[in-house]
């Protein structure tokens, strides 16, 4: 990129100093420069982002996924992780239900180095990996999908944390107990929604 410098007059702001040979720098200098400051102190660092080939964010979650049809889980994916982690969780929830925020799916230290859990992913409470899931608000362990009263269109919720551990949970796990287990652990957070209605 090749900046320009112009001599002061009525026509252009300045910006610094005259140099020695009288001119000045036009004012789109100082904002180039600024720029190119922000770039090279990392400014431009993506953040934590979730993804599905199943459903775009804020789309209809496609039945397969609900209780009308497979219920099973989505295939989900994530990239620019935060430097330091050592574990995922996610939770998914529904704030739309009648009577209370339902919970979907609550599952936590999955590896550091995973970038995606599969479609169909298991029910068990821990895997060999050492990946572990709570129960949703079913009493199930593990994913159980959208399966909300005939009427408008419910949020489904898949939020993605990154912690600086892996975490100890005593007993079977819920929400409640993975968000009190987080406090102080999160290094980054993103969010995916679906909706779905019947």
């Amino acid at each position: 990129m090749k900046f320009h410098a112009y001599r002061a007059s009525s026509k252009f702001l300045t910006f610094g100093k005259p140099a020695a040979n009288g001119l000045r720098l036009h004012p789109l200098v100082g904002f180039y420069l600024a720029v190119l400051m922000v770039a090279c102190s990392g400014g431009g660092a993506m953040a934590l982002e979730l993804k599905s080939p199943a459903f775009s964010n804020g789309s209809k979650i496609p039945p397969q996924y609900t209780c009308e049809g497979r219920d099973v889980s989505p295939h989900l994916q994530w990239s620019s992780v935060p430097d330091g982690t050592k574990s995922f969780a996610l939770i998914s929830d529904d704030p739309d239900a009648p009577s209370k925020i339902w919970v979907h799916w609550v599952i936590y230290n999955i590896p550091a180095e995973a970038r995606e859990l599969p479609q169909g992913f298991p029910h068990d409470a821990s895997l060999p990996d050492g990946i572990c899931q709570g129960i949703n608000d079913s009493g199930e362990t593990g994913y159980g999908g959208p399966c909300p009263p005939p009427g408008k269109p419910h949020r489904y919720y898949f939020k993605l944390y990154a912690l600086d551990r892996a975490l100890e949970i005593k007993g079977t796990a819920t929400k409640e107990k993975l968000l009190e287990a987080m406090k102080g652990h999160v290094l980054g957070e993103t969010v995916l929604m679906g909706t779905y209605e019947r």
